[in-house]
């Protein structure tokens, strides 16, 4: 069987350099992101047979479309990376409620839709693995990001309390928070 990892926010950053050293440990990758052609050329750079989507993780429909065209192209992922995230520094009391919605929609709920959905063939395998990416500002906390920070915070919890409800089905899921 085919080890199939999906990488939300696989197209540059952390994510992308989550997608080179799961190339190399043999997974068939999905790399997804927002705009396709940068997907596609992060997924071409890795050589091999890895696919390219396009994925907004704020809405639910296109997650789910997204994750059958992955099971369908690939099978069922056995891996899931979400690394798709946004960050719109400023003070709080100057931060627009847009600004507000879109970090917890990106960093918070595409992260929980993307898990809900990694679930249905995750829990059918009795086996699976999900890693988040948080940050040390959502442990911390960092002047200027308080909104960024809520929205890692609040990933870090989520992830926790996944890996409780899980656990039982051999699906483990954890949390990295990178930085200094």
């Amino acid at each position: 069987m085919d080890k199939v990892c999906a990488i939300f926010g696989g197209s540059r950053g952390i994510g992308r350099a989550v997608a080179q050293l799961m190339a190399q440990k043999g997974y068939r990758l999905a790399i997804i992101a927002r705009n396709l052609e940068v997907a596609k050329a992060a997924a071409s750079d890795l050589g091999g047979s890895h696919l390219a989507f396009s994925c907004d993780v704020t809405k639910e429909q296109d997650v789910q479309n997204t994750f059958e065209e992955m099971e369908k192209n690939l099978g069922p992922v056995s891996f899931l990376v979400n690394a798709a995230g946004i960050n719109r520094d400023s003070l709080l009391i100057r931060t627009k409620t847009e600004d507000m919605l879109s970090q917890l929609h990106t960093n918070l709920l595409g992260s929980m839709l993307t898990c809900k959905a990694a679930m249905r063939a995750m829990i059918q395998q009795q086996r699976g693995s999900i890693v988040n990416i948080g940050s040390i500002v959502g442990l911390k906390g960092n002047a200027g990001q308080s909104v960024y920070s809520a929205s890692k915070g609040g990933l870090v919890g989520f992830s926790r309390a996944l890996a409780k409800e899980v656990a039982g089905k051999k699906i483990k899921v954890n949390v990295v928070a990178p930085g200094q």
